[in-house]
C-alpha cells in the first residue's frame, strides 16, 4: 500500500493531471491499495476541497480495482469524526487515522477518541500510530482493547523496534490487520507475520515494493531478504530529510511530478541532490526489472 505525495503546480494549486500519472504508475506497478492525503500527501496543508477532489480522483481512477483509503485524524475528535465523513463521502473505501497530534492525550484519551471516531466515521478505521510526528504513543495494551470494534480492522505501527511489532501481531485475527509503517524494517516485519506495509518508497518504486511483499509474505526469507539490500540507498534518501520533502525530489526526478511542496515545507537541500540522482537511477534499474506492465502515460 503506497501512502501517496500530494502533486503540486508551479502556481501552487494541486496538480491534477500529475495526480493522474501517479496514480497510474501505482496501479500499474501492483500497488494494492492508495492511501490518499496523509502525512506524506500533506494532508495538513490541504483545504477541504482538494481532500475531496484527491480522494475522489483516486476512487474514480482506482475503480474498484484497489481500496482507496483517506488519511484522516485531527487533535480534536469530533473534528477527526468530521474529516473521515467527507472522506467517505468523496468515495474512500477506509480511513486511516493517525493519532491526535500536538495534544498527546493519555491511553483512555486515545482509547475513547477511538471508539467515538469508530462508532461514528461511516468507514472501516485503521488506527495510525506514529509518535515521531504526533507526540503521542498508542501502546499495544490500548490497542488491545479497540481491535474487536466492529470498525476497527487494523493498525499502521510506524515505530520500528521488532518488539513493537511482535506485541502487535499477537492482536492479528480476520478482522484486524498489523501493517508495518516503517519501509527499513518493513521486510522483518512481514516476514515475522505483518499483514503488509503501509510505504513511502513505493511512490517511486511500487512494482519493486509489491515483489518485496510478496516475496515475504510466501516466507521467502533469502530473495526478500537479498532485495530488502538492494533498496537500502533508496531507503536511506527517502530519510534524508523530514518525509515528504526527499519522496517530493525522488518523484520529480522519475518525471511524474513537480518538485514543489507548501511552506513550511522546501524542495530538498542542494548538497543532497547527488544522493538523489544516484536513488533515481537505482529506482528505474529496479522498477524494470519488476514491472508487471508498462507505466500509463497521461497527457
Amino acid at each position: 500500500m503506497t501512502a501517496l505525495a500530494t502533486p503540486f503546480s508551479a502556481s501552487g494549486a494541486v496538480d491534477p493531471l500529475a495526480w493522474k500519472r501517479l496514480l497510474a504508475q501505482q496501479l500499474d506497478g501492483g500497488t494494492q491499495a492508495l492511501i490518499v492525503a496523509g502525512s506524506t500527501g500533506e494532508a495538513a496543508a490541504l483545504d477541504d476541497d482538494e481532500y475531496a477532489r484527491l480522494i475522489e480522483a483516486a476512487a474514480g481512477q482506482a475503480a474498484g480495482r484497489v481500496p482507496v483509503i483517506a488519511g484522516a485524524g485531527l487533535s480534536n475528535t469530533a473534528k477527526t469524526v468530521r474529516q473521515c465523513r467527507l472522506a467517505r463521502q468523496a468515495g474512500a473505501d477506509a480511513v486511516l487515522v493517525v493519532t491526535p497530534p500536538y495534544v498527546r492525550p493519555t491511553q483512555e484519551g486515545l482509547r475513547r477518541h477511538y471508539l467515538e471516531v469508530a462508532d461514528n466515521a461511516g468507514a472501516p478505521v485503521v488506527l495510525y500510530n506514529v509518535p515521531g510526528r504526533t507526540g503521542c504513543d498508542l501502546l499495544p495494551e490500548t490497542v488491545a482493547e479497540l481491535a474487536p470494534h466492529a470498525a476497527i480492522v487494523g493498525i499502521k505501527e510506524a515505530r520500528a523496534e521488532p518488539e513493537r511489532m511482535q506485541a502487535l501481531l499477537a492482536l492479528r485475527s480476520e478482522s484486524f490487520a498489523v501493517l508495518s509503517g516503517d519501509d527499513p524494517t518493513a521486510c522483518r516485519a512481514l516476514l515475522a507475520g505483518a499483514d503488509g506495509v503501509i510505504s513511502v518508497a513505493s511512490n517511486a518504486i511500487p512494482a519493486s515494493f509489491r515483489r518485496l511483499v510478496e516475496l515475504a509474505r510466501r516466507q521467502d526469507a533469502a530473495q526478500a531478504e537479498a532485495l530488502d539490500r538492494e533498496l537500502q540507498p533508496i531507503y536511506l534518501m527517502l530519510g534524508i530529510e523530514p518525509n515528504p520533502i526527499p519522496v517530493k525530489a525522488m518523484l520529480a526526478a522519475l518525471e511524474i511530478c513537480e518538485d514543489l511542496l507548501r511552506l513550511p515545507l522546501l524542495p530538498l537541500s542542494t548538497p543532497h541532490r547527488a544522493a538523489l540522482e544516484q536513488a533515481a537511477r537505482l529506482a528505474r534499474i529496479l522498477e524494470a526489472r519488476h514491472s508487471r506492465a508498462p507505466l500509463a502515460t497521461v497527457s
